[in-house]
């Protein structure tokens, strides 16, 4: 096997294994923050049809997806560096960001991308009206008016969302609750423990980010409890209503095991915001830097020519 073979080969390996995290830096001073992801691989996996939406889950694609819920201290520093002006309840700095609508989700997006010199993800006109991106503009998707195909960070899809939350890679199947097991989960008001999670009114509001149960396998932390999340997508799953309710899953602190089941979808306004509903955020992998890894990595073991 050459160098480059061996680092492309390691490079993929690592772009699929689902403990690989990764923290992005966004603001700066005492305003910086950092989010940190998990990689979502093996590409092209098989749809779930026991679940809602159904079919579900299919990616073709590489992706990442936040390993925690975004907190109301990421969305302050945003606000403060970006004047964004969002909403939202106010717990404690590492509590998940509640009361945040989806738009005012896609306007925090949107500032992740135009401070790290990407593109916008979504788009919205001067008085701040959301808008569907249309044939002519840079990055426009036919497949999903919502996203700009561009963008470096967006909200997740249902099919990215429910991949992330749902699917074991190493066994390549789909489990009945995100926290890898098909058994219900031990209901807790905090903690990180293997097959727990923030629901069934174990406490009295959503756990610190960093605390809200046990993980999937793909290693994400309260896709199922705690708070609900926006999805990117419809209701009809077809992206192309700027007025169409938005999907919501992985159920909240005071929802039954139901809610957190991979059929407990459930949809709301894009411009409402409620105390159970939170979000996290998805992004395009990191090639180039996984790339570097394995390629320094085979450096050690290669045989170097005489």
């Amino acid at each position: 096997m050459t160098k480059i073979s061996a680092a492309l080969a390691l490079s993929c390996a690592l772009t699929s294994f689902p403990s690989i995290s990764h923290a992005d830096t966004f603001g700066s001073g005492e305003n910086k923050f950092d989010i940190e992801f998990v990689a979502v691989g093996n590409p092209n996996n098989d749809d779930d049809f026991s679940g809602n939406p159904s079919p579900a889950g299919k990616v073709e694609y590489r992706y990442r997806i936040g390993k925690f819920e975004v907190s109301e201290d990421m969305i302050d520093k945003a606000n403060t560096l970006g004047g964004l002006e969002i909403t939202k309840d106010t717990r404690s700095p590492h509590k998940p960001a509640t009361n945040v609508s989806w738009l005012e989700a896609a306007r925090f997006v949107n500032w992740l991308n135009t401070s790290t010199g990407n593109p916008l993800a979504y788009k919205f006109d001067d008085d701040g009206s959301f808008q569907l991106w249309q044939p002519g503009d840079a990055g426009y998707d036919p497949n999903n008016l919502y996203r700009n195909r561009h963008a470096r960070y967006f909200l997740p899809s249902a099919d990215e969302w429910y991949k992330a939350a749902y699917y074991d890679p190493t066994a390549s199947l789909y489990y009945r609750y995100p926290t890898g097991s098909s058994a219900t989960p031990t209901p807790v008001a905090s903690g990180t423990a293997p097959g727990t999670a923030v629901y069934h009114f174990a406490a009295t509001e959503p756990a610190d980010i960093m605390l809200a149960g046990g993980l999937s396998p793909y290693g994400t932390m309260a896709q199922g409890g705690n708070v609900w999340e926006w999805e990117e997508t419809d209701l009809d799953l077809v992206n192309d209503s700027t007025t169409s309710e938005r999907g919501i899953s992985g159920g909240y602190w005071g929802n039954i095991s139901g809610a957190l089941r991979v059929t407990g979808r459930h949809h709301d306004i894009p411009s409402g915001g409620f105390n159970s509903i939170g979000f996290r955020v998805a992004s395009v992998p990191e090639p180039s830097s996984l790339f570097m890894v394995a390629l320094a990595v085979v450096g050690w073991f290669v045989p170097k020519r005489r």
